[in-house]
């Protein structure tokens, strides 16, 4: 019986040391994505509504991540793009700033965000705005990754905090940056301006319902798949 005993513990101790090994082993080896190109969003909510849809999109293409919160106006951004840079070597980055910096707000308002249009202040007046990517976009050129500018995309009617058009204008600004950096645009504008009512998460507001943010991940996909073909 005693030897019985021995045998069934050096068999348990052999299977424990070869699991083990195997253990090691599966570590050691490179997770199944690695050597796919890596792709960084920047944005804010709008983007954090997209991203689960692109990454399942490219999941066999790239590794997508996106910055952790929300990349908010572009003076958050000049403060923080280090930080969301990291030490990673990017080979993609698709960025975005602008309904922050053009919304208006009032510390007394109700409305969430403390949106007011009517008596707020807005967050980054144009030519700010246009300074601030200018600087952005030259810091993003460093990292030698492929850089593709997301328009940011549309002020539909009755937003509490936006004033309808000024998504157009701060795109015409965000535009004449990216033509002086050789900087491509994704043009989500001109997608969501031509969505219905139900691919709106509800009337007045700039997010989306989950259909909406589909189709806006499939144009992003398509937009980081081309970027990393070239």
């Amino acid at each position: 019986m005693q030897n019985n005993r021995v045998k069934i513990l050096f068999v348990v101790i052999t299977l424990s040391i070869f699991g083990f090994a195997l253990n090691v082993a599966a570590q050691d080896r490179a997770p199944a994505t690695d050597g796919l190109p890596k792709v960084l969003l920047i944005g804010d909510s709008i983007s954090g509504g997209y991203t689960s849809h692109v990454i399942r999109l490219l999941k066999d293409k790239a590794q997508v991540q996106r910055i952790r919160g929300n990349a908010q106006h572009t003076g958050t951004g000049l403060e923080k793009i280090d930080q969301w840079l990291g030490d990673t070597q990017w080979d993609v980055i698709h960025f975005n700033w602008g309904l922050w910096d053009l919304c208006y707000r009032h510390p007394e308002s109700k409305v969430q965000g403390r949106r007011d249009k009517v008596r707020g202040t807005l967050t980054t007046p144009i030519d700010v705005y246009e300074k601030n990517l200018d600087q952005l976009v030259t810091r993003l050129k460093k990292t030698d990754a492929k850089l593709i500018w997301a328009h940011t995309t549309v002020v539909p009617e009755g937003e509490a905090g936006r004033i309808l058009g000024d998504d157009t204008r701060y795109n015409a600004a965000a535009a004449r940056v990216m033509e002086k950096h050789g900087v491509p645009i994704n043009d989500l504008n001109a997608l969501t301006r031509a969505f219905g009512p139900e691919l709106f998460s509800k009337p007045g507001d700039v997010h989306y319902s989950g259909t909406g943010y589909g189709k806006i991940a499939k144009q992003v996909a398509d937009a980081i798949e081309a970027a990393i073909e070239k």
